[in-house]
């Protein structure tokens, strides 16, 4: 049987990637990935500001396709603008709050922390994202030979700046403070992933902190990020990323988070915290380890299993 053809529309942002192409594998498509590229003074311009024309977005070059997924404010009016203008019955979904009527599209996704109702919307618990169970343990001793043997290991996932949290030295070094006692305590091995929004100054901060005896990762490298996920027996994210917190949520090993004071009002952040503690998956991250268990949390699958018997 042939394939649906889909186009993937983004902003070109980690999370955004992960979130469409994790659902396009979950519905089988065969896609292709589309950056978009909003023209001139229209990158100013809300979505709902903004009329659906060509016009506003640099073009974007297209094969046959039978589904759109967009993620993110910038592919609001690209998604709605190509399923108009298609000969085809094309189902589009987009991934996030649009901040248009909800009725431009067939399928809404949001986090069930947004709060977002509709009679075509989708809530996930968390993020959905493009990693699998078989991924991680495919990759899983990807980074053996860089670590000593017969130790249990600690991820730390790192993220990096945004308008609600700031990357200073003394924030990063107090998140690294805790983490270093308890991987002294509890006798185990560090190993540090960064995001490719994590600042050089950070990862090296972190590198010298921790010392030889423990790896840090300098470069963004998915293979080293699913290595650590599969070997952690615990993992601490930063609490400035919902996709990663989410991806970590699928490996059902106790997840940390690590705070970072607030520079702003993080009432969504923090509603989407308080869902995953309410539901067993994270603690935060302080003075000592535990072990407990949840359900491994696979959303993307469930979504998309979901959307396959609406179309059908």
């Amino acid at each position: 049987m042939t394939k649906l053809k889909g186009i993937l529309l983004t902003e070109g942002m980690h999370g955004m990637i992960s979130q469409v192409e994790g659902l396009a594998k979950a519905l089988d498509l065969d896609f292709t990935h589309h950056k978009v590229e909003l023209n001139s003074f229209w990158k100013l311009f809300p979505p709902k500001l903004t009329p659906v024309a060509q016009s506003v977005f640099k073009k974007i070059n297209l094969n046959e396709f039978d589904v759109i997924i967009s993620c993110g404010r910038k592919s609001v009016i690209p998604s709605i603008y190509l399923k108009k203008n298609s000969k085809k019955n094309i189902v589009n979904i987009h991934i996030q709050d649009p901040k248009v009527s909800l009725d431009n599209f067939n399928f809404i996704i949001a986090p069930e922390h947004d709060g977002l109702e509709g009679s075509n919307v989708i809530l996930s618990k968390g993020a959905i994202h493009y990693l699998t169970k078989n991924e991680i343990e495919d990759n899983k001793n990807y980074l053996k030979d860089q670590l000593t043997e017969n130790k249990e290991y600690f991820a730390l996932i790192v993220g990096g700046p945004t308008k609600h949290y700031e990357y200073s030295i003394e924030n990063i070094k107090n998140i690294l403070e805790k983490f270093k006692k308890l991987l002294i305590a509890n006798n185990l091995q560090g190993i540090v992933i960064p995001s490719m929004r994590t600042p050089k100054d950070i990862i090296s901060f972190a590198k010298e902190f921790l010392g030889n005896e423990n790896l840090v990762i300098e470069k963004v490298d998915k293979k080293a990020y699913l290595s650590a996920l599969g070997l952690a027996k615990f993992i601490s994210v930063t609490c400035d990323s919902t996709s990663m917190i989410s991806e970590a949520a699928l490996t059902g090993k106790p997840l940390y988070i690590a705070e970072i004071p607030t520079k702003k009002n993080d009432y969504r952040f923090k509603k989407f915290r308080d869902l995953f503690n309410r539901l067993n998956i994270t603690k935060n991250l302080n003075e000592k380890l535990e072990t407990w268990h949840y359900e491994s949390l696979n959303e993307t699958i469930r979504i998309a299993e979901e959307i396959k018997k609406k179309i059908n």
